[in-house]
């Protein structure tokens, strides 16, 4: 539908040309004719026709187009604000309005008028003569000091606007999940064109918000247009160990508190998925509307999540004993990579490792779970940390243990400690499945590739139902261990898209793909660039420290020391 709108919208533009072409005697029929009709606007305005080849350069057109539609305008005369808003705001119908209205007559080409004005305004200001400057400011081309300011701020929004939509973002890393490659209070630049420039779902937003109006319970988008998923091509597509960034799958549907026992109880989780999955709020509950709000957010508008892509489309992935393995080789893992280790002092004063002594090694805030067990004389912690560090604490006096915890409950160890995991989300992918698998043992799994044909029955649809139902828009039922879809009974499946598994590289402290599974092709972002900023044990512990000085400007595609 909307390129149907599309297309009449450029049918009108290009029959407001035509009645433009016609008021200067040139051959009409050009305005139809692509290149040439371009050639001969930019020649009527006065601009070189080898503007017409930037016409073709996504989102650069986009500020070549607006700069014609304003000197259109002007060469009509009209040089009011109003004028040169409607023109860049609604360029189809001003076109045909300036085409087509008798009362509106030709000036000059609007291009050469100003650039002769601005020579002789400069011109005129280094002379100093005071009665021909105040001459030409009375000049339809003069604007004043609140036009000016008005005009830039308008564009400068319009601009930034558009530049992070399609080409480049800044994003902040919140969390420890991808520590210690990428760490919490790194600032990122994230190209969106890597790729592929992503059209928007919902075109109409306020710009440079993302989801929510800050201070406030609204959204910050409407949904009255909202567009399939579309990409413009791609400069490289995503590979294994690539870091990305990608709206959260589980993210659709969003929960809003409206008492204040509920903001507590769900320690500020949000999303519909998690909430349910945490045991703390029944479904009867979330769907209660004295006690929640419900919002569906579509894809474009659901939070921002970067991990490392560990398994594409049509890949096999299993994890042995905390080792990723791919099409049953081992992947290569990413220097830094931490996990949970439980570190024994013996509990000696000068033994004692501190906060601090934690924190100067690298150790994030929110990674650090210290709690006492019952043993006299022992004292425990649980630290998610990389193996330089576990070796480095085995070194300090009065260190008993270093071990890595593997093969079992990470929960239930961090429970046993009272390290108060109690609101973390238990059930693994594919959730209400016992299957015996654990953070460090899972799988294996097949990553849907789009074509593809996989068996669906009652006992595997827990692994795909996310992506018929919900990625892919299908209606899913289950009828006495039947399975249909759009109302027909089915036991094969043919994927939509591709998909791609996610993994943090902090691996006993992310939510990822272990927990939700797959991230379809239509959530992917962008691919980081470069850090540009970092803070010290930023974010979510409210700590700082002061600026990391070695890491900006540094890579956050690194993936070796």
């Amino acid at each position: 539908m909307e390129w149907i709108i599309l297309l009449i919208l450029i049918i009108i533009g290009h029959i407001g040309l035509y009645g433009i072409f016609k008021k200067q005697d040139i051959p009409a029929w050009k305005a139809f004719v692509p290149v040439m009709g371009k050639m001969e606007w930019m020649k009527m305005l006065g601009y070189p026709t080898w503007r017409v080849a930037l016409l073709f350069i996504p989102i650069v057109n986009f500020f070549i187009y607006a700069g014609l539609f304003v000197t259109t305008a002007n060469s009509f005369g009209k040089f009011t604000f109003k004028d040169h808003f409607l023109a860049v705001a609604f360029a189809p119908f001003y076109l045909c309005y300036l085409g087509f209205s008798k009362a509106v007559k030709w000036v000059s080409p609007g291009e050469t008028d100003f650039q002769a004005y601005k020579e002789n305004l400069m011109a005129v200001q280094k002379s100093g003569d005071k009665y021909k400057l105040e001459k030409l400011r009375k000049s339809p081309y003069h604007k004043p000091a609140w036009r000016e300011w008005s005009e830039a701020i308008i564009f400068a929004v319009f601009a930034a606007t558009f530049i992070r939509m399609f080409l480049i973002e800044a994003y902040t890393i919140p969390t420890p999940s991808m520590e210690g490659s990428l760490m919490t209070g790194d600032f990122l630049f994230v190209s969106k064109m890597s790729y592929g420039m992503r059209m928007p779902n919902t075109p109409l937003q306020l710009p440079l918000l993302h989801n929510r109006i800050p201070k406030s319970e609204k959204e910050s988008y409407s949904r009255a247009i909202e567009w399939p998923h579309r990409r413009l091509g791609s400069t490289s597509g995503i590979k294994v160990n690539d870091p990305v960034v990608f709206n959260f799958p589980e993210g659709d549907t969003i929960v809003l508190h409206k008492t204040n026992k509920f903001k507590s109880l769900l320690g500020g989780r949000y999303d519909y998925g998690h909430i349910l999955a945490g045991g703390s709020v029944t479904r009867k509950q979330l769907h209660d509307p004295n006690l929640f709000e419900l919002v569906y957010r579509p894809v474009d508008r659901r939070d921002h999540y970067i991990k490392r892509c560990l398994a594409v489309a049509g890949d096999e992935l299993q994890i042995v004993d905390g080792q990723v393995k791919v099409n049953g080789k081992d992947l290569e893992n990413p220097d830094n990579m931490q996990f949970l280790y439980k570190v024994v002092t013996d509990g000696q004063p000068e033994s004692k490792i501190t906060r601090k002594a934690l924190l100067d090694l690298g150790v994030h805030a929110d990674d650090i779970n210290a709690r006492h067990n019952n043993t006299p004389g022992l004292n425990q912690k649980l630290l998610h940390i990389n193996k330089e560090s576990a070796e480095y604490l085995r070194t300090r006096r009065g260190v008993l243990d270093v071990s890595r915890v593997l093969n079992g409950d990470i929960i239930a160890e961090l429970n046993k400690l009272g390290a108060g995991y109690e609101n973390k989300k238990k059930d693994l992918f594919p959730r209400g499945i016992k299957n015996g698998w654990t953070l460090d043992n899972f799988g294996p799994v097949k990553i849907p590739a789009r074509g593809a044909t996989v068996n669906i029955s009652p006992a595997n649809i827990e692994m795909y139902r996310r992506v018929i139902d919900v990625y892919e828009g299908n209606d899913l039922e289950i009828k006495n261990g039947k399975i249909y879809i759009n109302g027909k009974e089915s036991s094969q499946y043919t994927f939509k898209m591709n998909y791609y598994w996610m993994m943090g590289d902090n691996r006993h402290n992310s939510e990822d793909s272990r927990y939700w599974g797959f991230v379809p092709e239509d959530h992917i972002v962008g691919k980081p660039l470069f850090i540009w900023f970092s803070l010290k044990n930023a974010q979510m512990s409210g700590e700082t420290g002061g600026v990391r000085w070695d890491r900006l400007f540094s890579s956050a595609y690194k993936f070796k020391d």
